[in-house]
């Protein structure tokens, strides 16, 4: 809230961030009773490295960090962007549990999954940006994003 101004006039993309929102996911997913800053920094960290993944790694389908403000930002001073990550799972559940792509699809449009704290079901998506690692074909990602879009509870522009 302190520097919002200053975003507003010198930046074109803004990632936000919730230390609330980020303890949440430490304590529910990570299963850290009592969260430092250092977990909340590593979770920021882990997001921004998957966010400019597709600059270090080479694929067919990756994005640039330009793109984001093309695509995502309807008018320059509307640049906050409400980040969602999924799945967020300890290590050892990492090796247990199997998700697919249709199930990390909803979870990032689930409140929990948000770094902001606020419950974007109230309101509506004038753009959205879903980006995957891994092993992903794009047949099943469209057909979770089809699904998605029957079930009209997540509601777009």
């Amino acid at each position: 809230v302190l520097c919002v101004h200053s975003l507003l006039e010198h930046t074109d993309v803004t990632i936000m961030y919730d230390n609330e929102a980020l303890y949440d996911i430490c304590r529910r997913n990570l299963d850290i009773e009592r969260p430092t800053y250092t977990n909340l920094n590593r979770l920021i960290a882990q997001i921004i490295s998957s966010l400019t993944a597709s600059l270090r790694f080479d694929g067919a389908l990756n994005v640039d960090i330009t793109e984001f403000q093309t695509n995502l930002v309807p008018y320059p001073r509307i640049h906050f962007m409400l980040t969602s990550y999924a799945p967020v799972i300890s290590a050892e559940k990492a090796y247990h549990e199997q998700l697919s792509v249709a199930e990390i699809t909803m979870s990032v449009f689930e409140p929990a999954s948000m770094m902001v704290k606020c419950d974007p079901r109230h309101g509506k998506y004038m753009a959205c940006c879903m980006m995957y690692r891994g092993d992903v074909v794009p047949k099943d990602v469209n057909a979770a994003v089809a699904t998605i879009k029957t079930k009209r509870t997540i509601q777009f522009v």
